[in-house]
């Protein structure tokens, strides 16, 4: 369950596409996707709670007979009717929600979506699935095409967890860029920023740093995390692909701690001792198709569309959650709150990891640029028509060199340089607080 410490439940933003997805004219089944401990187990009971007169689960992963209903036909009507026995609820259109979740566990029922579209689209039914990705190409399973809705879910946001420390009105001031407010809030905002630098958005961890305000024990759930993903790669992959998995996931840290590369692309050899893209290639898919990491192509030319200029085999990794880097990466917490020591020994990694989160979230496809002469836009992205470029400092300067190399070089529409200093807006050049970047699109768009 996901409390705050009153007792409140913690609010996640996807209850509200959640909403919208069950009143709109066009719903399909919805397939809710994410990383493993992001919570949306969680998120599908609640809504089914908040919105539902009654909710039908079932889980593939611990409940064997549920994979016999999806045995025979593709009888909806009979469906309905063991899914009903099993979980002794009566399912009523629109009055019920149909939860199936690990639902790569059963490709039948996965199959079976496409039959509730077509056959029986006044149910409402939502699946999840941790590892679908990785089951629909390792598998080989198949997949309704066309046939269901998608929702992908991410560890909590920063306004997410300030939500859930009780601060709603600074999480509002940020969502609806009061400047003058946050300039009066500016310590108090960075303060926040460095602990969910710690603890991270992964929701265990939240709701355990809130009930006992000790940073350790969120790092224990950290830990048992980081296990559960580590008994993945060997349950759910060969022992051979498992070596490798565990490799380049070991890695990802000490990648982007590196401090004397001309850039921070990712490196094959820091992995395993002469080894190439071929070598590893299949390892970087699984941890992609899982969830659990962010591949952020480098761009030879800042031109759209970017995808066009993706240079192969060049790329950062970014890990799923700040929370989880920093435990991993064997960081202390006191290292973090007390000062900006760790923007200095951690180059600035972990604030970048807290960004590329922020941006995602924005469902914004990321690329990096690099020039000959060592100059490097850490992200850019589309917009509108324009390719904004996206300078991460994990201080309070302003000095950008890479940017300003950038700027006259390209003459960008827009360009952000985010950091802990205050936000300022001049000419096209967004100064944009560190918590404030997620309300990047927002910000350019005014």
């Amino acid at each position: 369950m996901q409390t705050d410490e009153k007792g409140r439940m913690m609010k996640r933003y996807a209850l509200e596409q959640l909403k919208n997805w069950k009143n709109s004219k066009t719903r399909k089944p919805l397939l809710v996707q994410g990383a493993r401990q992001v919570g949306k187990t969680w998120l599908l009971k609640e809504f089914g709670r908040e919105c539902y007169e009654n909710t039908a689960y079932v889980n593939f992963y611990d409940t064997p007979e549920a994979h016999n209903v999806f045995e025979g036909s593709y009888n909806v009507a009979n469906i309905i009717s063991a899914l009903g026995s099993i979980t002794n609820e009566q399912i009523v259109p629109g009055k019920t929600l149909i939860i199936l979740d690990e639902i790569q566990e059963c490709e039948r029922a996965l199959n079976s979506l496409k039959f509730f579209n077509e056959n029986a689209p006044q149910y409402h039914i939502a699946v999840a699935g941790s590892l679908l990705g990785v089951a629909l190409k390792h598998k080989k399973m198949s997949f309704p095409v066309g046939q269901v809705d998608f929702l992908t879910l991410h560890p909590l946001s920063f306004c997410e967890f300030l939500e859930a420390f009780g601060k709603e009105m600074l999480a509002r001031n940020i969502q609806e860029n009061q400047i003058d407010v946050l300039r009066m809030l500016h310590n108090d905002s960075v303060q926040l920023l460095k602990q969910y630098m710690v603890i991270g958005g992964m929701p265990e961890a939240v709701k355990t740093f809130i009930e006992t305000k000790d940073y350790e024990s969120a790092q224990k759930v950290h830990k048992d995390i980081l296990v559960s993903y580590q008994n993945d790669f060997a349950k759910y992959t060969t022992s051979n692909n498992a070596t490798k998995i565990m490799a380049v996931w070991n890695s990802v840290p000490v990648q982007l701690a590196k401090q004397m590369r001309k850039t921070k692309r990712f490196f094959f050899s820091d992995v395993l001792p002469g080894a190439r893209s071929r070598n590893l290639e299949d390892a970087i898919e699984w941890l992609k198709l899982s969830g659990l990491i962010h591949l952020v192509p480098k761009v030879s030319k800042p031109s759209l569309p970017l995808a066009s200029y993706a240079e192969s085999g060049a790329f950062k990794v970014y890990m799923i959650d700040t929370g989880l880097l920093s435990t991993m990466s064997g960081l202390a917490a006191k290292t973090v709150i007390d000062g900006d020591r760790i923007f200095q020994e951690f180059k600035g990694s972990l604030t970048e990891q807290y960004v590329l989160q922020e941006l995602v979230l924005n469902d914004i496809r990321l690329n990096y640029w690099a020039s000959e002469s060592d100059s490097e836009i850490d992200f850019m992205f589309q917009h509108e028509g324009d390719v904004v470029p996206v300078e991460v400092k994990a201080n309070i300067s302003l000095q950008a060199k890479s940017l300003q190399v950038y700027r006259k070089k390209y003459n960008p529409k827009f360009a952000v340089r985010t950091s802990l200093a205050g936000y300022e807006a001049n000419e096209g050049l967004y100064n944009i607080p560190l918590y404030m970047i997620g309300n990047v699109l927002k910000i350019i768009s005014e």
